[in-house]
């Protein structure tokens, strides 16, 4: 059976590369069309004809799972995913991630069927490592993404209210500061904070801008920068200084957290060392004693 499934699987691939060999001659024939645009316009009677099998037959095919995926999945967790691809900051679309899990579970699917029916162990692993990789693996991605992209935007946080204070000591106003913020650095929070600012540019108060960053974020030090400067704003206190406590803080609690993360380094290497480290000198400490040991034993 898992033969007969390679065999299936090169099959599949040797006529996906026929098929782009086939349509090589026209792609190439497309690519001079557009370099001769330059000088005379020629136009290709039939640009579909022209396009790849890959534009022509995979692409829509998996728009069209990711549209079946994004209608069977409820709107919650769309929303959710949704949530987790802004604050991981990536570009890839709720129901396209939906969409390559589901084709990941519903291979697995087949296979554990497949390896069932024939009663084969190894099938069935295979079929569980598919669904690992497809139902656990995108969620992992996305979440260990999330975190770091969390963790550059907290570091940077504390120099970036130090800009801010000497935009704002200077004269500029908050709006004003962020901007010129935008302009001199660059990062994850960066971006966060051009969102804000083009919010504030449209019509947004400062105060819901604020509070969206914070949403979209999931991080407590720049929930903590928004409300400070939200309750600055309603009592009327000086901006400058409230940025400036805020920065403090910050540089404060970063190395907290980085004496923490070197408190649990030792715990963290305690199982590999037991794991990796220990059997090999418990090998070469004791094989030789082991050996002296079966070799008295025979003797005997």
């Amino acid at each position: 059976m898992i033969l007969l499934i390679l065999g299936l699987l090169a099959v599949s691939g040797g006529v996906f590369l026929a098929l782009e060999n086939a349509s090589l001659s026209r792609r190439q024939v497309q690519t001079n069309l557009r370099r001769a645009a330059a000088y005379a316009t020629v136009e290709s009677e039939n640009r579909e004809l022209q396009k790849g099998i890959r534009e022509r037959l995979l692409t829509p095919l998996f728009q069209r799972f990711s549209t079946l995926a994004a209608r069977m999945s409820p709107a919650g967790k769309r929303m959710e995913l949704g949530r987790k691809i802004r604050a991981a900051g990536s570009n890839v679309k709720p129901q396209t991630l939906m969409a390559f899990k589901g084709a990941f579970v519903c291979a697995a699917a087949v296979v554990i069927v497949l390896g069932a029916g024939a009663g084969s162990f190894p099938l069935i692993m295979i079929g569980l490592v598919l669904f690992i990789v497809g139902f656990m693996g995108a969620d992992f991605w996305l979440n260990g993404k999330v975190s770091r992209r969390r963790d550059a935007m907290e570091r940077m946080l504390p120099d970036t209210l130090d800009l801010l204070t000497v935009s704002v000591e200077a004269g500029l106003g908050f709006d004003a500061a962020v901007m010129k913020v935008c302009e001199k650095m660059k990062g994850p929070l960066i971006e966060e904070f051009d969102v804000m600012a083009r919010e504030i540019r449209v019509g947004e108060t400062r105060r819901q801008a604020l509070r969206n960053m914070g949403e979209r974020v999931e991080s407590n030090d720049i929930k903590s920068f928004a409300r400070s400067i939200i309750q600055a704003d309603e009592m009327g206190t000086s901006l400058g200084r409230t940025l400036k406590v805020q920065a403090q803080d910050m540089r404060v609690h970063r190395q907290l957290s980085a004496e923490e993360k070197a408190m649990k380094a030792p715990v963290k290497m305690l199982f590999p060392t037991v794991m990796f480290i220990f059997p090999a000198m418990f090998l070469v400490i004791l094989g030789p004693a082991m050996l002296n040991i079966l070799e008295a034993f025979k003797n005997t």
